[in-house]
This record gives structure tokens, C-alpha cells and sequence, in this order.
């Protein structure tokens, strides 16, 4: 649907109105590498996608807060004073953008009106591109810039992870609502989690695509083996740091000092989490050299590197993941293919000659299909930007 479509959608829904109708639009995100390393002190490496929410915002003349969606059926009209959205809660998708109001008024940034939103997404439900921080930063953003408040990027995504975190009740990282808020056309954002300390890596593919496969398999284990998975690296944890001194996270040994340690990990299971963290971690900072250098295939060698990692020491990959990584590496163009995301479903992330795309979404598609039983999509596409608004339309 086009911005011209999507204005006439809006003054169906809501009528007519003197008051000018503003777009912003907000990307998702896809981590091209440090997977489960954001928790333990880690690097990550997230890109913004081409695509994601694109929202029509409108003041009202009363206090009144309307959402609206091209996505999804339900809608509300909520009065605009923070104590009564604090108790609005639905369980819906209005939820993410309440949530920000509610943020937005723990910093004193009340609003002055009520406004009408019409939100279009173009990110899948749960396929781990972030179509919850997208919502989340775009609504900051609109809201922010239409008050007249200064809408810093970085605050954004801090209390766009607070809202998730809080009101929604979905115990988040940051990466996510950075990576929306933050990104750049043809850079990825080189992260620390802990510290918000962040580059902008440039992200060149020339004649290569960043090609995400969907293998739209339910996630219903993340919750319960993301816990586990936290709990085992703190574990590790605690009995490393009787042997190295002043060590905060697991992300900060080199893999050096794990291997002279390693003996002090109790079972199997915690050195393999360990050594994955470890590992990983080097792998997001070799990446980025290997970016700088303009060494795609060193890159896509990291990427295969860590799928392996995550499949054998983390395990949190699954049948539906491993078999999409299998497929899309016998295409001669792919570079590298991994996982994205918490795990156990959701979406894959490959590095693919411009060449050999369509061959690509054909083969692995079908392949997919007959070894699984589930039908898989594919999205071609580059790196873009962060939160921005839409001028002159």
C-alpha cells in the first residue's frame, strides 16, 4: 500500500479534519551477527531493514487517543491522561503504543492533544524482525516530533524498551529498539548492550543481498529456554569469576582464559554456553573488521560460523532453522546463513550473489517445503534507515 493509498485509508477511518496529517515510518531490524551475547556483555551487530510500520498521525480537537491498524481488526479509543492509560491494557497490539504514552508521561512529555493513528506494517507477526519495537519507536518518534519535543534516538529506544518491558510485560533487550531507532542506509550498528556504546559499521554488499528466509514455524520454546539459557550463563558465570578477577560478564573473557579455566565449569552444558558467548563475542568484532576490509566472504564464513555455534553449543536453533541454514548454503551464491533471533523458529538471515537470488527463494523455498511440511517466505532486501519522518507527501 502506498502513502497516498494509506492517507485515504486514514480519512475514511477518521473523517475529514482541518489539521494536517503527518508520516513517519520506522524500520525492523535483523541481527546479521552476536546472537545471545547481548545478556552477558557482549557486542551485537543489528542493521535496519528496508521495510517496517509506517504510521499516520493526525491531532484531534478533544484528548481522546484513537489507533487504528491495516493489520489488524482491533481498534480503541482511549481518553488521553496517562493514569487512565496506565490501566488500559489489552493484551492487543495498542498495548506497544500506549505503553510509549505512558513512558512518555514518567518523563513529563504529557500530551497537549489527542490524536488519531493509523499504523500499516509491513513486517510479519512473530518472524523476529521486530515488528513490536518498530511500533514502539515510530509512535515515540511521531509523537515526540508533532509535541515540538527534541526526539533523541537514543532516548527513543530506551523508553521504547522500558514500555516493553513494563507495560507490555515482555523482558526485552535494547538491541531491538536501537537498531530501529539508530540505523543508517548501508551501515550496520556495532553495539554494546550494557554500555549503549555504539559505531556505525559500514555495510557495502556491492552485488550481494541480504536475502531473510521466515520458516514461519511457531516459537513456543523461546521464553522458557531463553530463562534456562540466562540461568546457565549466570552459572557459569559465578564459577569463572572465582578464578578471573574483576570479571562482570562472560562476554569479557577472551577465548584464552576459557580454555586455561574451562576446567572449573562444572558440566558440559555450562562450558558449551560459555564457549558459545565467548566465541561469538569474537566473531561480532572480527566481523566488523572483515566489513571494514570489505571481506564479504569472510563475513559470510562468521555468519555459517555462528549458526554452527548456536545450533551445537547453545542449541537453541531447531529442525525448521537448520534445515532453511542447510538449503540456502547449496546455493552457489550464498556467502553464509544463520539464524536470527532467540531461536527455535522464526527467521533466517543469508548473504546471497545478486545473481543467484531468485534461484535462491525458488530451490530453498521448495526444498523447505518437502523436508518440513511448512511453507517458508522470503524477503529480498538492503539496509536502510532508522526511525524517520516523511516529508512533502
Amino acid at each position: 500500500m502506498n502513502l497516498m493509498e494509506m492517507k485515504q485509508a486514514f480519512t475514511a477511518q477518521f473523517g475529514e479534519s482541518s489539521e494536517e496529517i503527518s508520516v513517519f515510518q520506522a524500520p525492523g531490524r535483523v541481527n546479521l551477527i552476536g546472537e545471545h551475547i547481548d545478556y552477558n556483555g557482549g557486542y551485537v551487530l543489528p542493521a535496519a531493514l528496508e521495510f517496517g510500520t509506517t504510521l499516520l498521525l493526525r491531532p484531534r480537537q478533544d484528548k481522546k487517543l484513537s489507533f487504528k491498524s491495516m493489520n489488524f481488526p482491533y481498534h480503541v479509543e482511549l481518553h488521553g491522561d496517562v493514569k487512565s492509560l496506565a490501566e488500559s491494557k489489552t493484551g492487543e497490539w495498542v498495548d506497544y503504543s500506549v505503553g510509549v504514552i505512558v513512558e512518555l508521561g514518567k518523563l513529563g512529555r504529557d500530551l497537549t492533544r489527542g490524536y488519531d493513528f493509523l499504523y500499516n506494517g509491513e513486517i510479519p507477526n512473530g518472524s523476529g524482525l521486530s515488528s513490536s519495537a518498530s511500533i514502539e519507536v515510530v509512535t515515540a518518534y511521531g509523537l515526540l516530533s508533532t509535541e515540538g519535543y527534541l526526539a533523541d534516538r537514543v532516548e527513543i529506544a530506551v523508553l521504547s524498551q522500558k514500555a516493553e518491558n513494563g507495560y507490555v510485560g515482555v523482558n526485552s533487550g535494547i538491541m531491538d529498539q536501537f537498531a530501529v531507532a539508530n540505523g543508517a542506509k548501508d551501515h550496520a550498528i556495532l553495539l554494546m548492550c550494557d554500555t549503549l556504546e555504539y559505531t556505525k559499521v559500514p555495510f557495502v554488499t556491492g552485488d550481494y543481498k541480504l536475502v531473510i528466509s521466515n520458516t514461519n514455524k511457531r516459537r513456543g520454546l523461546v521464553d522458557s529456554k531463553y530463562n534456562e539459557r540466562r540461568s546457565e550463563c549466570d552459572q557459569a558465570l559465578q564459577l569463572l569469576q572465582s578464578r578471573v578477577s574483576g570479571l562482570d560478564y562472560l562476554a569479557q573473557l577472551t577465548p584464552e582464559q576459557l580454555e586455561e579455566h574451562q576446567a572449573v565449569l562444572e558440566t558440559k552444558p555450562l562450558l558449551e554456553r560459555a564457549k558459545h558467548v565467548v566465541e561469538e563475542n569474537a566473531r561480532v568484532l572480527k566481523s566488523v573488521e572483515a566489513l571494514k576490509q570489505g571481506d564479504l566472504a569472510a563475513f559470510g564464513q562468521l555468519m555459517n560460523a555462528s549458526h554452527d555455534s548456536l545450533r551445537d553449543l547453545y542449541e537453541v536453533s531447531c529442525e525448521e532453522l537448520d534445515v532453511m541454514v542447510e538449503e540456502a548454503r547449496k546455493i552457489p551464491g550464498t556467502l553464509g546463513s544463520r539464524m536470527t533471533g532467540a531461536g527455535f523458529g522464526g527467521c533466517t538471515v543469508s548473504l546471497v550473489h545478486q545473481d543467484d537470488v531468485e534461484k535462491f527463494v525458488e530451490q530453498v523455498g521448495k526444498a523447505y517445503e518437502e523436508r518440513t511440511g511448512l511453507k517458508g517466505d522470503f524477503y529480498v532486501c538492503g539496509v536502510g534507515e532508522g526511525v524517520h519522518q516523511i516529508e512533502g507527501v
